[in-house]
Formats: C-alpha cells, sequence, structure tokens
C-alpha cells in the first residue's frame, strides 16, 4: 500500500487542495508516484489536474466506486491527469464529481465510514504515495478519507478562525481514531498557506503555533498570485516561468522532501 496521506482542515480556504496538487507535483519531481484522490465533491482538485468531466462520454469517479462498496473497485475510476510530462506518467486521479454529496446520506449505514478503504484496497500498491484531498468538514466524507490513510497533514492560515478549525481537526482525529478503525492515525505535520509579511495579526498567529503544534509546524508559504495563477491555469507552479513562481515551487519540492523522509520513518 501507498503512504496515505489526508489532508484537511475544518474550515474551508486553508490550501487543502493546493497542497494536494502542488505536492503531488512536487513529490513527482522527486521521481516518486502519486495517486491523488479527490473526496470533496467541489472536485478542485480535480480540475486543477486537469480533469474535465464530459457527460456524454462519462467514466467512473470516487462517489461510484464508494457507492459499490466492493474491494478494489476504485481501481476502475483511476484516470490520467491533464498536465504534460513528467508529470503525466508519475501522476494519476481518482477524480470527483458534485454528486459525491449522496454518499453523505450512507453515513448511517452500518460500515460505511470504512468503505474508502475497502475500494482501495490493492488499487494503490504500485504507487509511493496516495494524497486524499478532503472537504472542509469533519463530516462522513472527512470521515472516510481519515479512515482510509496513514497518516493525516492539515494546512491552516495564520488567522485565528483557521487556527481554531485545525485545533478541531487534531482533537477530532485524536479522539474518533478508534471509531474510525484507524487508532495509529495522526495529525503529522501542520502546513502555514496564505502568510503575509509584516501583518501583525499573522506574526501573533505564527508566533502561537509551535506552542498549540509543537515541532510538527513544518513550513509558512507566503501568499503569492502565482499560487492562484496555477489554480486557475491547471498547472503546477513549474509550468509558470518566473522568479516567484520557481521560489514557490522550490518550496513545496522542500515540504515535499520533508514528507518523503516521514514516511520513510
Amino acid at each position: 500500500m501507498a503512504y496515505r496521506i489526508a489532508i484537511g482542515n475544518n474550515k474551508g480556504g486553508t490550501g487543502k487542495t493546493t497542497t494536494t496538487v502542488q505536492l503531488a507535483a512536487s513529490l513527482a519531481e522527486h521521481g516518486k508516484s502519486v495517486l491523488v484522490v479527490d473526496m470533496d465533491p467541489q472536485a478542485n482538485a480535480s480540475r486543477r489536474l486537469g480533469f474535465r468531466f464530459d457527460s456524454s462520454a462519462p467514466v467512473p469517479t470516487i462517489s461510484e466506486a464508494i457507492k459499490q462498496d466492493a474491494e478494489g473497485v476504485a481501481a476502475d475510476a483511476i484516470t490520467d491527469i491533464g498536465w504534460d510530462q513528467p508529470y503525466r506518467d508519475l501522476i494519476d486521479l481518482i477524480p470527483a464529481r458534485f454528486d459525491l454529496e449522496n454518499r453523505i446520506s450512507e453515513a448511517a449505514v452500518l460500515g460505511a465510514v470504512s468503505r474508502l478503504r475497502k475500494v482501495l484496497a490493492g488499487v494503490d500498491s504500485e504507487y509511493d504515495f496516495t494524497l486524499i484531498d478532503c472537504p472542509p468538514s469533519l463530516g462522513h466524507l472527512t470521515q472516510l478519507s481519515l479512515a482510509a490513510a496513514t497518516a493525516a497533514v492539515c494546512t491552516l492560515e495564520p488567522e485565528y478562525d483557521a487556527v481554531e478549525a485545525a485545533v478541531r481537526f487534531r482533537d477530532f482525529i485524536d479522539v474518533q481514531a478508534p471509531e474510525l478503525k484507524n487508532p495509529d492515525l495522526k495529525v503529522i505535520g501542520y502546513i502555514v498557506n496564505r502568510v503575509r509579511a509584516n501583518l501583525g495579526a499573522h506574526d501573533f498567529q505564527l508566533e502561537g503555533l509551535p506552542e498549540l503544534f509543537g515541532e510538527s509546524v513544518w513550513c509558512h508559504l507566503e501568499e503569492r498570485t502565482v499560487i492562484k495563477d496555477a489554480a486557475d491555469s491547471a498547472v503546477p507552479l513549474s509550468a509558470l516561468k518566473n522568479t516567484t513562481a520557481r521560489n514557490q515551487a522550490a518550496a513545496y519540492k522542500e515540504l515535499a522532501a520533508l514528507v518523503i523522509k516521514k514516511a520513510a520513518e
């Protein structure tokens, strides 16, 4: 099985999808094979990786796989990404659509929380990493993701609401991991996004993060328009040929090196 990382927070806008997509790119730059599983009905990770759903020629998504509830069936939903080489050879996608919301109604069904783990069984054995992009909640879709994961990573902004939501995400995992049939699950790292220099409120929050999360605060990534440009253009940062994009891509590559090291421990 690949080293599976569920990337989440209980608040939206904290960089979950950006981290998922650009971390996948950076892991590929390290020569690692990656499977991205989009568990957010907004399907932004799918779009940013170049996936377009064609209603005239529909393909299976993660929603259909979870609904089937059969071991390994997610293999049928794996698709190529729309990026150029070398990423195309190293990154695959299990996409989402808005109808993933329908799976929430199954939350009360016995064993439903284990369905993602079940449908992924054996599917990602040929990959080095599986990155699971969670929705901004602690509800059923996130619980499916956490139940299937080897580890969790939390993204946050240095803003009060995002920090509080990160604490809720961490505490939820600490308390509920046994109920998710994943008792060893922990948040292994915190990625701080959209940091604005010389903003007092950000400085204040950044100073308090070590007390809350200790040495697990992995990095501070500054807010840069190139991040949005890459997201809007559905490309990796390295495809944007300017100095700021190269610097941001280098920061994500350093983050990928840390993830690789953590997975090897």
